[in-house]
């Protein structure tokens, strides 16, 4: 599974960070970034569930 954080959607809500710290983690400016693009298949639902959480849809499977 590959995934790409949407920095112009991304508003910081830091939910993704907070279900799935191993994969996200909040940047310098306060917006969520991938650890990795390529996601270990041990994260994948912690993942599906960041992505159905992102209040703007900024987290995408690529």
């Amino acid at each position: 599974m590959k995934i790409d954080v949407n920095k112009d959607a991304c508003i910081g809500c830091g939910a993704c960070a907070a279900i799935c710290p191993d994969v996200f983690e909040m940047d310098d400016e306060g917006l969520s970034m991938a650890k990795e693009n390529e996601v270990s298949s041990e994260f994948k639902e912690d993942v599906i569930d960041a992505i159905e959480s992102c209040p703007t849809g900024a987290i995408v499977e690529q």
